[in-house]
């Protein structure tokens, strides 16, 4: 499900049309890099968010018609936004999402979480979207289904991996209800009710999944096939979730040869 190292984004696929890789590379450099400012290195919190700030004052450039001498920046008007008119609302929720993950750790509730998802996942969609020229508003809403979903799941195979970063993305009420306290995740153990937690987490994300997966039908061509991957690659990581009875403590589930290629012949064939 994950391509390169920014989550579930289809950089550098050959399944991807020839006139869109381009944009798509500028595009996920953009995020990379804004991901990395805000979650790798030693860098203290302030320097994180001034860094995150460069960027945002870049875009403010291009949204008042100038020209940004920053080179990534630079590459992204170039290479995407004005070849393809892009809204660039989508790169400032980006931004928006990279600068909360460095000062808020937890969650109070599902509603929380979902806003953090709809900055830091569907804006991904919406670009594709645009790159393809699918912007009606029923796409729409269905590409940010996906990719929240997408967003949800990369939290749940992560849990044990994001509590090391210090991050709990589990909603705090949903800890209480279902009788799961911080220290038995810091404690790596998965007994009943954190299996039980697991599981309703997991079936939200996989409503979400099916409520948008008309859309990878509806698009045609490569970038239809390319979501239709994507989507399935999802549902088997909940699968392999389900499987393992969720103890992400003992091996984050993760998609093999074998996985990929049963997802390119479901694909195909859908």
């Amino acid at each position: 499900m994950s391509v390169g190292h920014y989550e579930n984004f289809p950089v550098g696929s050959l399944i991807l049309p020839r006139r869109l890789r381009k944009p798509v590379h500028a595009v996920y450099a953009f995020a990379r890099t804004a991901d990395d400012m805000a979650d790798e290195g030693d860098f203290p919190i302030e320097a994180r968010l001034e860094n995150l700030d460069v960027l945002r004052r870049e875009l403010d450039v291009l949204a008042s018609g100038g020209q940004t001498a920053h080179p990534l920046i630079a590459r992204l008007d170039v290479e995407a936004v004005a070849p393809f008119g892009l809204d660039l609302q989508p790169f400032y929720d980006l931004l928006s999402a990279f600068s909360q993950d460095v000062v808020k750790t937890r969650y109070g509730n599902f509603g929380e979480l979902v806003d953090y998802c709809r900055r830091s996942a569907n804006p991904v969609g919406r670009i594709m979207l645009a790159l393809y020229g699918k912007t009606d508003a029923v796409s729409v809403a269905q590409s940010d289904g996906i990719c929240t979903a997408l967003q949800l799941v990369n939290f749940w195979q992560d849990v044990a991996v994001d509590w090391r970063k210090g991050r709990v993305y589990i909603p705090q009420d949903d800890l209480l209800k279902f009788g799961v306290a911080e220290e038995q995740i810091a404690a790596g153990r998965a007994d009943a009710a954190f299996q039980r937690l697991m599981a309703f987490q997991c079936r939200r994300a996989f409503r979400m999944l099916r409520a948008g997966s008309p859309l990878a039908k509806e698009l045609k061509g490569r970038i239809g096939l390319e979501l239709r991957m994507i989507v399935l690659g999802a549902q088997m990581i909940l699968q392999k979730l389900d499987a393992c009875r969720y103890d992400v403590f003992a091996q984050r589930p993760l998609l093999d040869k074998k996985d990929w290629l049963i997802m390119l012949k479901r694909a195909v064939w859908r």
